[in-house]
Formats: structure tokens, sequence, C-alpha cells
């Protein structure tokens, strides 16, 4: 199941707009809170999925009767453009396990790539929803391989994607290679992906925009 918050008018296109806009991304504090608020959301959206169980909280006045997250889940990011979308997650989740890696593209003469995984520091999840974090979903490998290699942590109940802007060959590749018990949540999905696998419109590198450009 593919979820786009940004097919639906709320604040939320604010802030797609401003991640856009190559003038605010210059910005590169607004740039990282942009996405941080834009994790708070979807994890609110994603909330609503959970397995819930109701607790009885002891107030001043008396007991209330709530419903809480029966289990929290563990969140995933893929280094670095990752961390300020999973720090939004983690504001609303803040009582998960978290896990990290470290995935890039290496490139080749001919103007091809590979991904690369280098690290990955991940507890248990075996049994657990997972939330995989990444801004941008460009081809859908590196989704679809870091998911694969989470897998040797164990076998997660759901996993959810979170992501920002996806391009449609992205999310395809990405239905078609991962199984149907994980869901995908992002703000917007472009048509356009280019030879060098660049989403376009996109935003550009989300990555450099949060904290400033690496040498390659």
């Amino acid at each position: 199941m593919v979820h786009i918050l940004g097919s639906s008018n709320s604040i939320f296109n604010q802030f797609i707009a401003e991640i856009r806009d190559e003038k605010i991304q210059k910005d590169s504090l607004r740039f990282r809170r942009n996405i941080e608020r834009m994790g708070e959301i979807i994890s609110y959206e994603l909330s609503k999925t959970f397995a819930y169980e109701t607790r009885e909280i002891t107030t001043s006045l008396g007991i209330a009767s709530v419903p809480l997250i029966k289990e929290q889940p563990v969140i995933a990011s893929i280094l670095r453009a990752g961390l300020p979308l999973h720090q939004g997650v983690l504001n609303y989740f803040d009582r998960a396990e978290n896990a990290f890696i470290s995935a890039y593209r290496k490139h080749h003469k001919n103007g091809t790539f590979d991904i690369k995984l280098e690290y990955l520091a991940c507890p248990d999840i075996n049994g657990k929803v997972l939330i995989l974090c990444d801004p941008m979903l460009a081809t859908g490998a590196s989704i679809v391989l870091t998911y694969k290699a989470l897998l040797l942590r164990g076998k997660p109940l759901h996993t959810h994607i979170v992501t920002l802007i996806a391009s449609a060959e992205g999310v395809e590749y990405a239905k078609k290679n991962l199984p149907e018990n994980v869901t995908i949540w992002c703000g917007a999905v472009d048509e356009e992906l280019t030879a060098k696998s660049y989403i376009v419109p996109g935003l550009g590198d989300a990555g450099d925009l949060a904290f400033g450009k690496k040498i390659q």
C-alpha cells in the first residue's frame, strides 16, 4: 500500500514546497527542520495503523482509561540524509529502539552505479514494527537492499517506509521487490527520473542540503 500525503490539502504541502524551493534550501537549518516536521506528521498518520491496548492512568483526581500503543516500533534510517527525518519520527515514537545503515552509490566510469552498504547497527526486529526512513526514493534499489540487510536482524511484523519525495519508477520497483507487509508513506511522487537516477523536479541532494556538500 502507498500513502501519498501531499495528494490532499494540508499544511504538509507547505513543507514540501519549502524543501523543494531552491531559495529556502540555502538555509540548511530550516531545511533540516522542515524534514523533521514532515517526519512528525507522517508518524502521526502511520501511528493510526498500530495495535493499541487500553491502560488505566492515575490522575490527581481519579482514573482515566487511555488507548496506548501496544509495542514501540524500531526506527531505522539510511545515513546521512535520513538523520533529520529519523529525528522527526523519533520525536513522536520517543521510546523506540533505533537502527542506522550506511549506504551509498558507487559510481562507475560508464555512468552506472552500484548501491553499497558498509555499516549496519540494529536491535532485534523480529516480530516488531519497523519504520525505515530515507527522504528520497529514486530507483528504489537502496530501500530494497537495506530492507533485505535488516532481515538479518529478524523478520519484522510490518515495515513502514517513510520517504518525502519518490519517483514513480522507484515506487513501482519497491512494490515489486518488497513483501506485502510493507507500506510506503511519501510526501509526493514525481514522474521523471534522469539517466543518472535523480528525481525531477525532486529537490536535489538531500544529504548535501542538510549537512553540506561532500567530496566526491
